[in-house]
């Protein structure tokens, strides 16, 4: 594959895998939607502002033009929140050409549609399908993956999704290097779901270590997240064993223990009392768990799923719940077997 890779979106995620990719000699643009930010980074060829301290090799080009970024671009790696992701995902559309990977980088799904990322691509494909013929299957990568850690080369593996496992073993090849090992799967439900998933129970252990709970609930946490998270992908369609893997169980962990974990600095900081807006403002980059846990909440009404870690951290985002009296309620529910 020797033609460019567009990353969009130049927070630190996608700056890391812009790095990756630029580190093998790959060309990379990387897009990113503020003149000021795009400028600073064109002009100190580093990412001060989301990762800082891991200069830009000459193969990586910052840019704020869509149109730049995807021209005769091969794949198109989308990295942008959840939030916006439909609206920019259908300007690259517009300025893509046919035959174009496109993969999802997103850990989030979309609050108004209830839809992952590669549905939203799908449907803005469709809209779009007269400029976009044939269009390839999407894919999506996800797994245990902080953004410092991998610009820092430390040993990483992720997992690549497609339907196609053909175009997933292309785009295997395409990330893997020395440190960064990519397996592949054509699980998209499940890649995606336990991807999003994670970073609500990742909210909840964080609530936990905020209440000085210690390591006993958090590993109860983890665990009993595990088993909601499959209970949920299972009916969505999605593998038991994606969820045992590394975007589940793997991502999982990491999330809910690691230190750079924005989605565990989320629920620490509501367990020591602050507000959620408090604690947003505060941040300069986005927690997906906080969009994700009102889009799954609302998803899940009417679906036969118990989802009691949900429910908890629903309540304290968006109904100002006590973060002791969810703990109570959540330990006082009747007594069952483990495989329930």
């Amino acid at each position: 594959m020797n033609s460019p890779v567009a990353v969009i979106g130049a927070g630190s995620w996608g700056t890391a895998l812009a790095l990756l990719l630029a580190g093998k000699g790959v060309n990379v643009r990387l897009w990113g939607h503020r003149h000021e930010h795009v400028a600073g980074i064109r002009q100190d060829r580093e990412n001060k502002k989301y990762l800082p301290g891991y200069l830009f090799p000459p193969s990586l080009e910052p840019t704020e033009s869509i149109t730049e970024a995807v021209a005769g671009a091969g794949v198109v790696c989308m990295v942008v929140p959840s939030h916006g992701y439909r609206q920019v995902f259908s300007r690259v559309v517009d300025a893509s050409a046919g035959g174009t990977l496109f993969i999802s980088a997103t850990k989030g799904i979309e609050n108004d549609s209830l839809k992952t990322m590669t549905q939203v691509m799908g449907e803005c494909l469709l809209s779009e399908s007269l400029a976009l013929s044939p269009v390839a299957p999407l894919a999506v990568l996800s797994g245990p993956s902080f953004a410092k850690e991998v610009a820092q080369n430390v040993p990483t593996a992720i997992t690549i999704g497609c339907d196609d496992l053909q175009i997933a073993e292309e785009l295997q090849k395409l990330f893997s290097t020395d440190s960064f090992r990519v397996y592949t799967s054509n699980d998209v439900v499940g890649l995606e779901f336990s991807g999003a998933l994670k970073n609500i129970i990742a909210i909840a252990a964080g609530i936990c270590d905020g209440l000085e709970f210690g390591t006993n609930a958090r590993a109860a946490l983890i665990t009993r997240g595990l088993a909601e998270m499959t209970r949920l992908g299972i009916v969505l369609g999605a593998e038991r064993q994606t969820f045992y893997g590394l975007s589940g169980l793997g991502d999982l962990v990491l999330t809910c223990t690691g230190a750079l974990s924005r989605n565990r600095h989320v629920g620490i900081e509501l367990g020591k009392g602050k507000s959620l807006d408090t604690i947003l403002q505060s941040m300069s980059m986005v927690a997906e768990g906080v969009k994700t846990a009102r889009s799954v909440y609302d998803l899940v009404q009417g679906l036969d799923v118990e989802m009691p870690i949900l429910e908890q951290v629903y309540q304290i985002l968006y109904r100002d719940k006590d973060c002791r009296t969810a703990v109570r309620d959540l330990l006082g529910r009747d007594l069952k077997s483990e495989r329930s």
